[in-house]
């Protein structure tokens, strides 16, 4: 065969074997993919867009763009919401963890002094018994990481949303979250100096019959556990005022206003001299403070930053671990 021949077919052969190179390594942006694992992932293009700091339209944009370059839909549309097609769904477990573990290695080896943030939602009362104070270690620890601190309600049914990360009072924590205790309670009477030691002081839990007694709404069966289990059933206080906010029930406390059911470290960590333990029966708490996240985002590095650092300072007691769902199940 002549020479020729044989480097035209080679090149014929070179020019193939590119060819099929370059459309099977034919991929749409990567930011678009991270747009669409992250819509997927949070069922909200809200969510979605406030988590990949993108307006709403750039999100939208770059949805379009993944489904034009496949060529077809991966949502269903309505006009109350946007969730994933069958076609979506299995895209979705195809690309999602190769996303995330490109987002892992980017996040290992970019520059360590770029800033890190941390969306966290706490108790108010623990964010300022408890966090406020310790948080300048965290910032020694990891000098750029920035916390936004929300102590607002519906806390865990934000999570994934405005919030990455919880620290909750609940007796049990949903099973599709990753859930650690970081502190279980003890129920104990809080109120007055002036309750426990004035002219009409009172001595006994059953003197609670002649008494208000205020209750946080977090934690609803607190006086409850604690009546059953100093042998006082269907002991019955003079009222019942629910609070919101633990600082507001503590204030109402020292101002004489009844008995607060809290736990032991709100009272350790008060501040207000008027304030005093009014009976010495305590009892172990239905509740416990939990650290809650969803199950991939301790993989992200404020997340397990903030995880790490909490459980040195306040966990001494926790379970080792963030799986402990069947004992969050069966707080008691």
């Amino acid at each position: 065969m002549p020479r020729e021949l044989l480097l035209l077919r080679y090149f014929v052969a070179l020019h193939n074997d590119l060819r099929d190179y370059a459309t099977m390594r034919r991929l749409p942006p990567v930011g678009s993919m991270q747009a669409f694992v992250e819509v997927a992932r949070l069922g909200s293009l809200k969510a979605a867009a406030e988590q990949l700091a993108l307006s709403s339209p750039a999100l939208s944009r770059r949805i379009q763009s993944i489904e034009q370059f496949i060529g077809l839909p991966l949502f269903d549309r309505a006009h109350n919401g946007i969730q994933l097609n069958a076609r979506g769904e299995a895209f979705y477990a195809e690309i999602a963890p190769h996303i995330d573990a490109m987002a892992r290695a980017v996040e290992r080896i970019s520059d360590p002094d770029r800033g890190m943030r941390l969306r966290i939602a706490v108790p108010s009362l623990f964010a300022s018994q408890r966090l406020m104070p310790a948080l300048p270690s965290l910032r020694d620890r990891h000098p750029n990481l920035l916390i936004d601190v929300d102590t607002g309600s519906d806390r865990l049914g934000r999570l994934g949303d405005d919030v990455d990360a919880v620290i909750a009072i609940a007796a049990t924590i949903d099973e599709r979250y990753y859930a650690r205790r970081l502190e279980r309670g003890q129920v104990v009477t809080v109120g007055a100096r002036s309750l426990r030691d004035g002219e009409n002081a009172i001595s006994a839990p059953s003197d609670l019959e002649r008494v208000p007694i205020l209750v946080h709404r977090d934690m609803p069966d607190a006086f409850d556990e604690w009546r059953r289990r100093i042998g006082l059933p269907d002991l019955t206080p003079a009222s019942v005022s629910y609070y919101d906010a633990g600082q507001l029930i503590l204030d109402a406390a020292a101002e004489g206003l009844g008995v607060a059911f809290m736990h032991d470290s709100h009272m350790a960590h008060a501040t207000d001299a008027r304030l005093v333990q009014i009976f010495k029966e305590t009892v172990p708490s239905p509740y416990s403070y939990w650290f809650v996240c969803q199950p991939d985002a301790l993989k992200r590095r404020p997340v397990r930053a903030f995880h790490d650092w909490l459980f040195e300072q306040f966990g001494d007691n926790a379970e080792p671990g963030g799986v402990a769902q069947s004992d969050a199940r069966h707080a008691a």
